[in-house]
């Protein structure tokens, strides 16, 4: 047998696949040079193989575990934890020698399949929803499954500060449909199922990736064969079992520098007063000036001419025009009379609309703004003070006594 023919494994994972400490706490323990490997002590990063001696502290770790993969029909009542005092806990349930755990968890209500393993490599790999391992559910509900309901739950549910990943739903009877999902978000079916009014009944899982519920009655467990563990294995050969496969939605969390709908920093704001990210560039600012500029000159005109004639306009010097002819070319018995006329009629439609607005502009000078409540506050205040100062109270003069009434 070459060296190549045998398997080897890093010491610290070799330490915690025993099942004596964590990875990180067989590092530690390497580094104080508490372990050694056939009497000698190693360095970090060395492999070893089984037919390696592994000591800690000067005694023999025990051999690695035999890897145990357990499938479970879990019923409704069963908690999905490793905590002994906890009645009716799964561990109870199956009473291995070994100790195991489960893999992810079913709700005390429901029931349905459910692996239970001592590898915890595994773990990660099957539940991350980046690696989109499917579980199957048969879902029962209190009322008609719709086609509306189907396509919204297929598409995405906003639950959990999150939207779920798009699923497969499909209807099984009136008040019955099968939902295959590849996340394990709290509740996430009953959740889903409420955001559109609905009440889960009961819940089922029928399937986890390659291994369904044919042939295991509610309660029973059975190993998985060899076969079964070496489809699971292809399965999950290139999944990631870090954090970076947990993307359980499809709206990612806001990151550092994000703006916040609302704020001193928001993006309507930053856009409403022109800086930071919406700050104008060297080429628009020189835009800007060149086109300021140019109205300013024209702005600065226009005030002029209005300084200057406040309210003349193009009909107001047609009309001074327009009585200085009938003055001059009409006698004064006809004056009255050529006054009573409708000068518009001498006049386009341009020209009559150009009197309309003068008019208009002239009415709104005129017009006093609303009274409002505190405009009327202070106008009684006012009222009081004129009214005090015109009768003013005569002084009292003292030793006079003031009757009050029993």
């Amino acid at each position: 047998m070459t060296q190549q023919d045998i398997k080897l494994t890093r010491l610290n994972k070799y330490i915690s696949d025993t099942g004596y400490c964590s990875r990180r706490e067989a590092d530690r323990l390497i580094e104080q040079g508490r372990v050694t490997i056939n009497g000698k002590i190693p360095e970090m990063g060395t492999k070893v193989s089984d037919g390696d001696m592994v000591s800690v502290n000067g005694k023999p770790v025990k051999a690695k575990q035999k890897r145990i993969y357990i499938v479970l029909n879990k019923p409704a009542g069963i908690t999905c934890t490793t905590e002994r005092h906890i009645h009716g806990n799964v561990i109870d349930l199956i009473d291995y020698s070994t100790r195991i755990f489960p893999i992810g968890r079913l709700d005390k209500p429901s029931e349905g399949l459910i692996f239970l393993t001592n590898d915890g490599d595994i773990v990660n790999k099957i539940l991350r929803a980046g690696n989109a391992h499917e579980k199957e559910y048969i879902v029962k509900v209190d009322s008609t499954v719709t086609d509306k309901f189907l396509t919204g739950m297929a598409r995405g549910v906003p639950i959990l500060d999150t939207v779920t990943k798009p699923c497969k739903v499909t209807r099984e009877g009136r008040f019955e449909f099968k939902i295959i999902l590849t996340q394990g978000l709290n509740q996430q079916i009953r959740r889903m199922c409420e955001h559109f009014g609905f009440q889960v009944k009961s819940l089922t899982r029928t399937r986890i990736m390659n291994i369904d519920i044919k042939g295991l009655a509610t309660g029973q467990w059975r190993l998985l064969t060899d076969n079964e563990m070496t489809e699971i294995n292809a399965m999950v050969e290139g999944s990631s079992s870090t954090e970076e496969a947990s993307d359980y939605g499809q709206v990612k969390p806001k990151v550092k520098g994000q703006h916040s709908k609302r704020g001193v920093n928001s993006a309507a704001r930053q856009k409403r007063f022109g800086y930071g990210d919406y700050a104008a560039t060297p080429g628009q600012i020189l835009n800007d000036e060149a086109r300021s500029d140019f109205w300013d000159q024209d702005e600065t005109a226009a005030d002029l001419d209005k300084d200057d004639q406040p309210t003349s306009n193009f009909w107001t010097q047609n009309e001074k025009s327009a009585d200085a002819d009938v003055s001059s070319n009409v006698s004064p018995d006809m004056t009255s009379d050529l006054a009573q006329q409708d000068k518009s009629a001498s006049y386009s439609d341009e020209q009559i609309a150009s009197r309309a607005r003068f008019n208009s502009a002239e009415k709104k000078k005129e017009r006093k703004k609303p009274a409002t409540r505190f405009s009327i506050i202070a106008d009684r205040e006012k009222a009081k003070l004129a009214n005090a100062k015109a009768s003013p109270v005569a002084p009292r003069v003292k030793g006079t006594l003031s009757l009050k009434k029993k």
